[in-house]
């Protein structure tokens, strides 16, 4: 007698999610450790730093071209009980009328950046052709990648995430290959750019397959006008938070760059290379819960989806503790073996970026159920009293203080996201009880005394070769997990942090 396969639960499609993710970023991670080394000997450390100033102030367009795919994404998972095909195939067809409306606004920001960008980068008027070249090709990147990243929302969107894991991974191997490939061609600044438009247009073609193979839906119709409104509204909400977001997160390399130096972005960009790894795939892990949370908040199932978030942010706490604490211990090492030892910014900023990824870890992951819940618009007003206030002290703090008051002043700035988006999850999750002082307390209390070990044992050990390396991280790990789990968390959120490892192992389920 023949068994039907039973459908994957939503702890399973997450989990398999993460996986994929993982997967993802590992190859990412990967090709990056191995491509950053040659860029920098390439490019030079100049104009290694003009590259990634060029990358952040490129992404800055992405928000103006209005962010359908996210909309996209968000309105599908919300969507996942109705099974309504058409409806989803207007809404397919609703995110490109919306992209092809923002186009043009996007066009004439990218014209005028492209334009400047040789000032803000502080480079020579013999550079300025080729930093000019190299920006128009990031941001076709950017501009491309919005249209083609319709099809990746739809997977995303209906929790098939997952179906896509072996050929992201290797993409970004094709991506790394033909990134080094510039760089040993002698196509310099500009070539390197381009290899990243030829990614973005191979990425997303292949996206678009994996989604008609695996989406039985998927297609465009054409859109009613109460969905391009919907779509139109929902993308600018989300357009206006994530330039919100880019300001605040991807402004400190412009900010350094321009009031000191490309070089000394570099060794900002080296020294925070690991924690910013970690804040990503921790990123990249939320995000796989997020289109089963929109279900659950769909289907105003708030009590559960109130459940998965403090489960979401146990784990965070562990995550960020124990990889926070192997950063701080091993992170000299890492770049000294990595590029040289002249590259690491010290004990203090090593230190201040480890506090920077945690604050980002909780604020992401508040910011990703506040948008799964469909109200953008509550967190947009928050962040742009952050933005002034990290804009305002990141300038005032780095020409006082250099690095450390570039990291300063990104933590004091955002202090008001961390304080205001838990009450803002509080009111769009009905059901979530605040938080209570002593429940904070103690986690605070274990980090602070962890990292405070870790930052005075990491600028005394320095590790003689990769194996010895890899041997400690993965020691550390372990430990720094063990005392978090103990420590840190309280009875009944170790209990559930085992019970939810049961079921994403439990395949019954």
């Amino acid at each position: 007698m023949t068994t039907a396969a039973r459908a994957p639960t939503l702890t399973q499609k997450a989990s398999l999610t993460v996986v994929a993710y993982g997967l993802e970023y590992g190859a990412k991670l990967a090709v990056g450790l191995v491509i950053t080394p040659i860029l920098v000997s390439r490019l030079g450390q100049a104009l290694y730093g003009v590259f990634e100033m060029l990358g952040r102030l490129t992404s800055y367009v992405a928000p103006v071209a209005g962010r359908p795919p996210e909309a996209l994404r968000l309105v599908v998972a919300s969507r996942q009980a109705a099974q309504d095909a058409g409806a989803e195939r207007r809404a397919v067809g609703g995110a490109v009328v919306v992209w092809l409306l923002f186009l043009p606004l996007a066009t004439v920001v990218g014209a005028v950046l492209t334009w400047y960008a040789p000032t803000l980068a502080g480079v020579s008027p013999e550079l300025a052709g080729t930093v000019r070249l190299a920006c128009a090709a990031l941001l076709g990147a950017v501009l491309l990648g919005g249209l083609l990243a319709v099809p990746e929302s739809v997977l995303f969107g209906m929790n098939l995430g997952y179906k896509r894991m072996e050929l992201q991974a290797g993409l970004s191997v094709v991506g790394g290959v033909l990134t080094a490939a510039a760089a040993y061609a002698g196509l310099g600044l500009a070539g390197v750019s381009g290899a990243q438009l030829a990614i973005a247009a191979i990425t997303g073609l292949c996206y678009w397959g994996i989604a008609r193979a695996y989406v039985s839906w998927f297609g465009a119709e054409r859109p009613t006008r109460s969905d391009i409104r919907a779509l139109f509204a929902m993308s600018g909400w989300l357009s206006l938070g994530d330039l919100i977001a880019k300001l605040l997160l991807a402004s400190d390399l412009v900010i350094l760059g321009v009031m000191r130096s490309p070089s000394l972005v570099t060794t900002y960009v080296l020294t925070s290379y690991a924690a910013r790894a970690a804040v990503n795939l921790h990123s990249a892990a939320v995000a796989a819960a997020m289109p089963g949370l929109g279900g659950l908040i769909g289907r105003r199932q708030f009590a559960w989806a109130a459940l998965v978030r403090r489960e979401i942010l146990g784990l965070t706490w562990l995550f960020v503790t124990a990889v926070g604490a192997t950063i701080l211990l091993w992170n000299h090492s890492f770049v000294a073996l990595w590029v040289g030892p002249g590259q690491w910014a010290g004990p203090t900023v090593d230190l201040l970026i480890v506090l920077t990824a945690v604050q980002t870890a909780f604020i992401r992951t508040d910011s990703s159920i506040i948008d799964a819940a469909l109200y953008p618009w509550s967190r947009v007003r928050v962040g742009a009293v952050a933005a002034v206030l990290t804009l305002g002290g990141m300038v005032v703090l780095t020409h006082w203080w250099g690095l450390p008051g570039l990291c300063l002043g990104i933590l004091a700035g955002r202090a008001v996201q961390t304080l205001l988006y838990p009450r803002l999850v509080r009111a769009s999750l009905q059901g979530v009880e605040p938080e209570r002082l002593r429940s904070t307390a103690r986690p605070l209390a274990a980090m602070a005394l962890v990292f405070a070990a870790a930052t005075a044992l990491g600028s005394r050990i320095v590790a003689p070769g990769w194996v010895a390396w890899a041997g400690g991280v993965v020691l550390s790990l372990a430990l720094g997990a063990a005392i978090a789990f103990v420590a840190g968390l309280a009875p009944d959120a170790r209990r559930a942090v085992i019970a939810r490892a049961r079921a994403i192992v439990d395949r019954r389920r």
